[in-house]
């Protein structure tokens, strides 16, 4: 069997969104322990739960739903690295590592809890972002709940994403993954026009795909 790092949250009822967003709820229909012939759920919730992959129109009104996205984007060799930061990280805190790989993972540790909402954590600025775009990045991704500081309404880290084409990948789970290179598989629904889209985002040892 093959070595998988899970870096999804689980998703449950418990899960912090942002405020004002949809919670996750599941209603069971049909329940095979009160007599029925199998179980049958549906669920309600923000396309932004858990670990989540942004469309480019929920950032930019002339965006793509995440249905016409290219999957490359989401599926590839992956470099996690951690920092420390607080607050918005920019290229000079990274400087010291070699960036090896299109799609990059920040490990801030500044979101601990999933199911806890705190306002507090680490985020991209639009110049680390022109950084990575330099270095042929083309999917940035980070432990918390947005690329963005959560008071921020202008989105600096977004757009600057936007004008050079990159994927974003939020809300992934780190804490058991060391720095280095990895082999990221991260692919959202094909939900018609939606601004985003779950996703179950695993780590395979580098060259195993």
């Amino acid at each position: 069997m093959r070595k998988i790092w899970d870096i999804s949250p689980l998703v449950s009822e418990e899960t912090a969104v942002f405020p004002g967003d949809t919670h996750f709820s599941r209603e069971v229909l049909l329940d095979q322990k009160k007599g029925d012939n199998l179980d049958l759920s549906t669920i309600k919730t923000t396309v932004h739960i858990g670990a989540h992959t942004d469309a480019p129109n929920h950032y930019d009104k002339n965006g793509v739903g995440i249905d016409q996205r290219d999957l490359n984007y989401y599926l590839g060799r992956a470099q996690v690295i951690s920092t420390d930061v607080k607050g918005r990280i920019t290229s000079k805190d990274i400087s010291h590592i070699e960036i090896k790989a299109k799609r990059i993972l920040f490990k801030t540790k500044s979101f601990t809890n999933p199911n806890q909402w705190s306002h507090d954590f680490s985020a991209l600025s639009a110049e680390l972002v022109h950084y990575l775009a330099q270095h042929n990045v083309c999917l940035v991704g980070i432990d918390t709940p947005s690329v963005d500081l959560a008071e921020d309404k202008e989105l600096e880290a977004h757009h600057e994403i936007a004008k050079n084409d990159m994927a974003i990948l939020e809300g992934i789970v780190l804490d058991d993954v060391a720095d280095g290179l990895y082999q990221l598989i991260s692919l959202p629904l094909k939900i018609k026009d939606a601004d985003a889209s779950p996703v179950r985002a695993v780590l395979l040892e580098d060259g195993s795909l």
